[in-house]
């Protein structure tokens, strides 16, 4: 439960909140998205495509899961998995250090997942964004590149699987 707070919300105010393993609290513009942790699939998932990602990763990036990641002053979000350059350990990585970032969809984040945090990814100038829907019968995930201000799709699982090239070659099975 969050403390009744008046006014736009502050980085300060978030990174001050009690750690609550209940829920995932990020901040955009002053308003807060607060969103519960994922179903047992949906950490399953997380966790295998962050292990084969981390497995494939060149020595100069890694690979790891709700990292918080500040896009700017007043912009903190913490996406399911990350590929980083590797740096000091902090309470916050800043997006200049993020080369990947992926979501897992899920019907309470879906809508963001889709629209902002897709758009807020590109703007702050995220090179790719992994976004993996396990609604179906076969998870579908579809890996973006960052062209301009935009992202355009550039692989697509088939049978899943997902073949990449880029950030690195990896194959990650679902």
């Amino acid at each position: 439960m969050l403390p009744r707070h008046v006014g736009p919300w502050t980085l300060d105010d978030v990174l001050s909140l009690p750690e609550d393993g209940s829920q995932r609290v990020e901040l955009v513009d002053g308003m807060l998205l607060v969103s519960p942790l994922g179903s047992y699939r949906h950490q399953q998932l997380v966790f295998d495509i962050a292990a084969s990602l981390r497995a494939a990763c060149p020595d100069h990036f890694e690979a790891t899961i709700e990292l918080n990641v500040l896009l700017s002053s007043g912009r903190l979000v913490i996406p399911d998995f990350t590929v980083v350059k590797p740096r000091e350990a902090g309470v916050m990585f800043p997006v200049s250090d993020v080369v990947l970032v992926g979501e897992v969809l899920s019907p309470s984040t879906r809508l963001n997942d889709e629209g902002l945090k897709r758009a807020l990814y590109a703007k702050a100038g995220i090179p790719y964004y992994l976004m993996v829907d396990p609604a179906g019968a076969v998870v579908e995930a579809t890996l973006l590149e960052r062209q301009g201000t935009e992202y355009v799709e550039i692989a697509r699982s088939r049978n899943g699987q997902l073949e990449l090239t880029k950030p690195f070659p990896v194959t990650i099975r679902f």
